[in-house]
């Protein structure tokens, strides 16, 4: 009599099928439409596909289209999907790997020419034909020789590496579907009919194991959905989310630029150095009301300095250096270094503690070209830097006072509440186990004392220190990373830093690193597409644009921008021979929060037609009242537009 197994099912049933039996037939034993209807099967708490048996007692839940789990497998699955296309396509076609990502799928590949937008389609053709074809999906498993062997018959030296980096123990398993065989692990849909709602979205570069020294090959991007009216969304998602790229709305106002000769490094014109120096502005009133003591630092070292820090051994590969005088020297790529020598430059006492320096020092860190973006990652910026020294027993009142200034600043700028992560020690790191072991329950310790929610991220700690990460939804839901605050036991030792405690003894002090924004340029480009480019008043490069409705009201028109201005209000003046309409029409798509039509009337009054952004129109104001109005509203940092920045 064949040996059984003891299957339980969600409900608690208990059934007990022959050992072995791979979960389709499980299924199909079950009920005929469970059969038809699964895609995969968690087991005890695993993601199977329906062809992996049964060896032995488990708890098993079949998943069908209805369920979260789905989704992966069918998007891992259209990655093998599209390898088979592009292999139709291009019979000579080597490939690397083809994970599940946030959103979609991507496969990596080796390709005879560099592929075009339009290939997509055709490729998306060709993975439709194959999905049509409802190719059964069929796991099989080779010891690693014949492995080795499949990789070198088809001339395929990524496979050949991955495959040598197994375990040679264990068999390695590969899906076959139609006349297209990819070594893979699964999970894989039993059949390619149950691959109906995807499409391809891009075509990038990537190094081969991210490895800049491997070969260059080509990645298409692509996104899968269990239903249409899914799949309708997320583009939709895509399509708003390149209207309010940050890349795109700086150019239309005119904030910024790039240029070759300085890659990854941007320039920030007028309009786009007023809304850098506002948000420096607010965060010098801030430091004031915080306790925060401004310093600028030098931005070249000795590598000496680097070396002391622990940045030469942990931090080199994101680093710039340059030789003075036979010196090897190196650009800072932070401050805290720095803040070190300044607090160690003479005797320290306890009564200066906790001494809170703030720093917008610029900043330079080797980001490689194929992950710089626009101004969300670049190559030089500067971070609304602070670095708290103080006594052990001052942290919890420290860390509350971090948290009270990070929750103002989300307040005024009309962010939401963030989700917070705790990065514990990395794997590359310095210190010893006991200083990191302090430190980490110590983080951990106040944020229970706050009652603060978190989430630990293990091992994604800075290198001399765990770190509070605060992670922001945007208008249309991305989570962007903004504010971290760092708890470092390490620099006291590394630096020799002291401080004559109260009772007469010398001890160290301990240090917390926080940026609230982080860096200015990363901070701008996120919260221009958060805002859609609609800043508040505040912030706004132009506050208010002053339109003439004749050219016999310029003189007024001027007189207009001269009290403006007078006020601290950034203010410019249209008195082009435009039509009013057109004008209008130009300042909205200028995201401009108030519009000032001028005629006669107004001329004559002395007053101004407010339009506010949005097409909203106030009707006519004293100009006296519309300035006061102006500079109430840039005092209580209120935005009048709807949240998230609604379309003008």
């Amino acid at each position: 009599m064949a040996a059984t197994i003891r299957v339980t099912l969600p409900d608690g049933k208990v059934i007990e099928p022959a050992q072995g039996i791979n979960l389709g037939e499980l299924a199909r034993s079950i009920a005929i439409s469970l059969g038809k209807k699964a895609i995969g099967a968690v087991v005890d708490g695993e993601v199977k596909d329906l062809h992996v048996g049964l060896e032995r007692d488990a708890k098993v839940k079949f998943i069908t289209e209805a369920d979260p789990e789905a989704l992966d497998v069918v998007r891992h699955s259209c990655a093998h999907l599209l390898a088979q296309a592009v292999k139709r396509l291009w019979p000579e076609a080597k490939f690397g790997v083809g994970p599940v990502i946030e959103n979609g799928f991507y496969y990596d590949m080796e390709l005879p020419r560099q592929l075009e937008p339009e290939d997509l389609a055709k490729i998306e053709a060709e993975m439709r034909a194959a999905a049509a074809a409802d190719f059964p999906v069929k796991r099989s498993a080779l010891p690693r020789a014949e492995a080795l062997a499949w990789a070198d018959e088809r001339h395929d030296p990524y496979k050949r590496e991955l495959i040598e980096g197994f375990d040679p123990a264990v068999p390695i398993t590969f899906y076959s579907q139609g006349e297209f065989t990819d070594l893979c692990t699964g999970p894989h849909v039993p059949a390619t009919g149950r691959l109906k709602h995807f499409k391809l979205m891009s075509i990038a570069g990537a190094y081969w194991r991210g490895d800049e020294k491997r070969p260059m090959l080509q990645r298409i991007y692509g996104t899968a959905f269990l239903d249409a009216k899914s799949l309708e969304a997320h583009l939709q998602a895509i399509e708003e989310a390149a209207r309010r790229d940050h890349r795109k709305v700086g150019k239309e106002l005119g904030l910024f630029m790039f240029h070759p000769l300085a890659p990854a490094s941007p320039f920030f014109l007028p309009k786009g150095a007023a809304v850098y120096n506002a948000l420096i502005a607010y965060l010098r009133g801030l430091y004031r009301d915080f306790g925060y003591q401004e310093v600028v630092t030098p931005q070249i070292f000795s590598t000496e300095l680097f070396k002391i820090s622990g940045h030469y051994d942990n931090y080199l590969e994101n680093m710039y250096f340059t030789e003075i005088e036979e010196r090897e020297y190196g650009v800072k790529p932070m401050n805290c270094p720095a803040h070190a020598l300044m607090f160690g430059s003479r005797g320290r006492s306890y009564r200066e503690l906790p001494l809170r320096f703030a720093d917008f020092g610029r900043l330079h860190r080797y980001e490689r070209s194929g992950v710089v973006a626009g101004l969300t990652r670049v190559r030089t910026f500067a971070q609304d830097d602070g670095h708290i020294f103080m006594a052990e027993e001052s942290i919890g009142d420290e860390i509350e006072n971090c948290f009270a200034l990070q929750q103002r600043i989300y307040r005024d700028l009309g962010l939401p509440a963030p989700n917070v992560l705790v990065g514990t020690r990395p794997e590359k790191s310095v210190g010893s186990d006991e200083l990191w072991q302090r430190a980490e329950s110590t983080l951990f310790a106040q944020l229970e004392r706050l009652g603060q929610k978190y989430t630990v991220n293990p091992g994604d700690g800075a290198f001399y220190g765990p770190k509070i990460d605060f992670q922001v939804r945007d208008a249309i839901g991305r989570s962007w990373q903004l504010s971290t605050f760092q708890l470092d036991f390490n620099m006291g030792e590394r630096f020799d830093l002291h401080y004559n405690a109260k009772d007469g003894s010398v001890k160290r002090p301990v240090v917390v690193h926080r940026a609230m924004l982080g860096s200015l340029e990363r901070f701008i480009g996120v919260y221009l597409e958060h805002t859609a480019g609609n800043l508040p008043l505040w912030l706004a490069p132009v506050q208010a644009k002053v339109l003439t409705v004749m050219a016999e009201v310029n003189g007024y028109a001027r007189e207009v921008e001269a009290k403006l201005a007078a006020a601290g209000l950034r203010v410019e003046v249209d008195d082009r021979t435009e039509k009013i309409g057109a004008k209008i029409r130009d300042g909205a798509l200028e995201k401009v929060p108030y519009l000032l039509v001028i005629g006669a009337r107004e001329r004559d009054t002395g007053s101004v037609a407010v339009r506010a952004r949005g097409n909203v129109d106030l009707g006519a104001l004293p100009l006296d009242a519309f300035v006061a109005r102006a500079q109430a509203e840039v005092a209580s940092m209120r935005e009048t537009a709807p949240a998230g920045g609604a379309a003008s």
